[in-house]
């Protein structure tokens, strides 16, 4: 188990380096943030001097590897805008997105799971088809056309809820709902998968022919034995928490990191954009991590084999 962990220990840490380097490389070939802060109108001299105090002169590979090495030292930059640390800046933000996406991650398992049981023990019924419909619909539209359409009816509409802002807990309403839908559509079509592969088994028949309740043979033996693919999608959505906020904070101007990041790739702030994807990555690779752990403690067959 330890060899186990240890080599995806090793996976993840390679995974945030090839994120870091991608992310290094994209954002110095997509444009120059001496353009993008001072204008192409700014005098030639103005623009080197901007280059050269942000260290932009100098050869990619000595940014690159000077990156690095402040990484590693705990600096993670300054934001070209207004000096400011970068990863002040995104911890700043990240109260903000938790706000909306801790509540929308339990309403996904509250939708989501029961859903998906409920569907497995009537499959082939039109519950079964209804929900699997409404779970298909949920999963294909994409979260900024859901987030319009909520906004439409709720807030132009009938009135009932802001259209967007932070003043109150009402504005948090819609991009909770709008977080939620796509991931509890998910999790109710693996919860299904998971749950008719264990009502297949010979146990669940022997348990519900002593006549144990519905409620028994769900908590005691079907759904313990269908939590590790549930487990494990349920690790992956809690590791994007942050990073699925950015279309819904930029759709309904909520100030978290992922309207942060989108107005940091706007403007080429380097340091922000960098510090907030390095933080992005890290909690899902952790996740990833947790995940794997979890599934083989839980798992005797995978304890077994490691």
């Amino acid at each position: 188990m330890l060899n186990y962990l240890f080599t995806r220990g090793v996976r993840s840490a390679l995974t945030i380096l090839l994120v870091v380097t991608f992310t290094f490389i994209i954002l110095r070939l997509s444009g120059d943030p001496a353009m993008m802060i001072l204008s192409a109108d700014a005098p030639p001299e103005a623009i080197d001097a901007f280059r050269k105090s942000w260290g932009l002169d100098a050869p990619l590979s000595h940014q690159y590897f000077g990156y690095l090495r402040n990484i590693v030292e705990g600096n993670f930059g300054v934001s070209m805008r207004n000096g400011a640390p970068a990863m002040k800046l995104v911890l700043e933000a990240i109260p903000a997105t938790l706000a909306i996406t801790l509540p929308a991650f339990l309403l996904k398992l509250l939708l989501g799971i029961p859903a998906g049981i409920f569907a497995a023990f009537h499959r082939n019924t039109w519950i079964d088809r209804l929900i699997m419909s409404l779970s298909v619909a949920g999963h294909s539209l994409p979260s900024f056309v859901l987030g319009v359409l909520l906004v439409l009816i709720f807030a132009v509409t009938l009135g009932w809820l802001p259209s967007g802002g932070y003043a109150s807990w009402t504005h948090a309403l819609l991009p909770i709902i709008t977080l939620s839908i796509g991931g509890a559509a998910v999790l109710a079509r693996y919860t299904r998968s998971a749950m008719l592969e264990v009502l297949g088994q010979p146990y669940i028949r022997a348990a519900s022919a002593k006549g144990l309740t519905w409620r028994n043979v769900v908590l005691r033996h079907a759904l313990q034995n269908a939590a590790a693919p549930i487990l494990t999608i349920a690790g992956l959505m809690f590791g994007a928490l942050i990073a699925g906020a950015v279309v819904v904070e930029s759709v309904f101007s909520w100030p978290g990191v992922g309207r942060l990041i989108v107005s940091a790739v706007a403007n080429r702030d380097l340091a922000v954009v960098q510090a907030a994807l390095l933080l992005v990555t890290t909690c899902m690779v952790t996740a990833n991590l947790f995940v794997d752990a979890l599934n083989v403690l839980i798992d005797p067959k995978l304890r077994s084999s490691r």
